[in-house]
């Protein structure tokens, strides 16, 4: 069995399971953070198709990304949650996914969703089964302990790792995913920290064009607005790709959840990265 050891724990996140258990229900209670731990409810989820989470390290974003868990931990318990992510060690081929295998943490094993996997690469005609992408990729792996965390061993997953993330591209996955996906219990997580390195005031200026790009459902727009402003949002592909995918299965509403940035931990206000959690929604 292939294992996909992890790459960030003890750096992103804590590198024990108990320390990481207890990381993440801080991030839940947190004074940023939702307030309290989620109520996960069994079955498949009524409303959520898909959620948008930020990937930096948990002591920086774990209690914005913590809203967008607690809102799929209370609408239920998904079969397979097709994770998505930016490319930022430039390894592998322009979309990349694994088929099989683990992946591991502290928190234990979570195994892909072969024959979904499978599905999807073999409908899509874009993505290469190429695991060098993901070995040393964070934005996937800081998902894992979450899930894992409110569903254990319930659930399985898919990771789909862009470095191409042109509107095409992006809306071709999309449709993919969702017309294979459909009745499965799916839920979509787009990995994403929005603005990086500006000033406070530039960073919730830029961020909020992105949000409401993302409210409207609007994919074409939130291209348009992360080329034409130059905003440096490193996930904008995996975003575009699971707005493409909600809408086909659904999702009618995009709700936002948190919007923080670094400062609001560091105190620094001169160089942050911008961080938002938002709920798609039938």
């Amino acid at each position: 069995m292939k294992v996909r050891y992890p790459s960030q724990a003890g750096a992103f996140y804590a590198g024990s399971a108990a320390s990481l258990r207890s990381e993440i229900e801080n991030c839940f209670k947190h004074k940023y953070g939702p307030g309290k731990i989620p109520e996960v409810r069994s079955g498949k989820p009524q409303k959520v198709t898909g959620i948008i989470v930020p990937h930096a390290g948990y002591m920086y974003s774990g209690h914005v990304a913590a809203h967008s868990y607690l809102e799929l931990g209370t609408d239920g318990t998904p079969e397979t949650a097709v994770i998505l992510g930016p490319n930022h060690t430039g390894l592998g081929s322009g979309v990349s996914m694994m088929t099989e295998g683990v992946w591991r943490t502290p928190l234990g094993d979570t195994a892909i969703d072969r024959e979904l996997a499978n599905q999807i690469w073999r409908a899509s005609g874009l993505i290469d089964v190429d695991e060098s992408a993901h070995r040393y990729e964070h934005s996937i792996e800081v998902q894992l302990p979450f899930l894992q965390y409110m569903y254990g061993g319930s659930f399985r997953f898919v990771p789909i790792s862009l470095m191409m993330q042109d509107l095409k591209t992006c809306r071709e996955i999309g449709k993919t995913i969702a017309s294979v996906g459909k009745d499965r219990g799916l839920v979509i997580v787009a990995s994403t920290d929005l603005t990086h390195y500006e000033s406070q005031q530039e960073a919730e200026r830029k961020d909020s064009m992105v949000v409401e790009a993302i409210r409207e459902l609007d994919e074409e727009r939130l291209n348009d607005v992360v080329l034409s402003h130059h905003i440096s949002m490193c996930g904008y592909g995996p975003v575009m790709t699971t707005i493409v995918a909600a809408k086909k299965l659904g999702s009618k509403t995009a709700r936002l959840l948190s919007y923080r940035t670094s400062g609001d931990i560091t105190g620094d206000m001169d160089a942050v990265v911008g961080y938002a959690s938002m709920s798609l929604e039938v």
